[in-house]
């Protein structure tokens, strides 16, 4: 454990400080997308179901006041279902724009040392190069492993929604 702590320790070293907050930027987005997932996977059936039959307790399913207590159920659960998808979406977005300052702090070293140096001195340059590399990497990894996860969350809510209409059906 100690040995994993320090090639951490090693790793944000060699990035910088900006690789700081985009590690803590990817852990929040991930807390995000594990808590809609699993309201999606677990907590969202007890929900579906309970206006599932809270629907068919109605007598009245065929008037147009019945189409907008339709509307109204399905559009809450659609509301509760969306939760924190937008945050995370913007979290994904923002991940390569923090990833882009790391490369712009790191090359900001780049330039110092060879101020102060000259451009003589590639062992204090390539310090600067990989506080510049890395951060956009880790910016980079975490956008992409964000965008996945949000388009998969997305299609579920669809999909929800879509059996949701589906079961709160309008008798003619």
């Amino acid at each position: 454990m100690i040995e994993f702590l320090e090639a951490i320790r090693d790793f944000t070293e060699t990035g910088g400080q900006v690789l700081l907050v985009i590690g803590l930027l990817i852990f929040v987005m991930w807390l995000l997308i594990l808590e809609r997932a699993m309201y999606l996977l677990v907590w969202h059936k007890q929900a579906k179901k309970d206006a599932v039959a809270m629907w068919k307790a109605r007598n009245d399913r065929s008037s147009w006041f019945a189409e907008q207590v339709r509307q109204k159920t399905i559009s809450q659960l659609t509301i509760r279902l969306n939760g924190s998808i937008p945050i995370i979406q913007a979290l994904v977005a923002l991940c390569p724009l923090l990833g882009l300052m790391g490369t712009v702090t790191g090359m900001i070293e780049v330039f110092d040392v060879m101020a102060i140096s000259g451009s003589g001195n590639a062992r204090s340059m390539a310090s600067g190069v990989s506080k510049a590399t890395i951060p956009t990497m880790a910016g980079m990894v975490g956008a992409l492993s964000g965008v996945f996860a949000a388009t998969w969350l997305n299609r579920m809510v669809k999909s929800e929604r879509t059996h949701l209409e589906d079961a709160l059906i309008i008798q003619r």
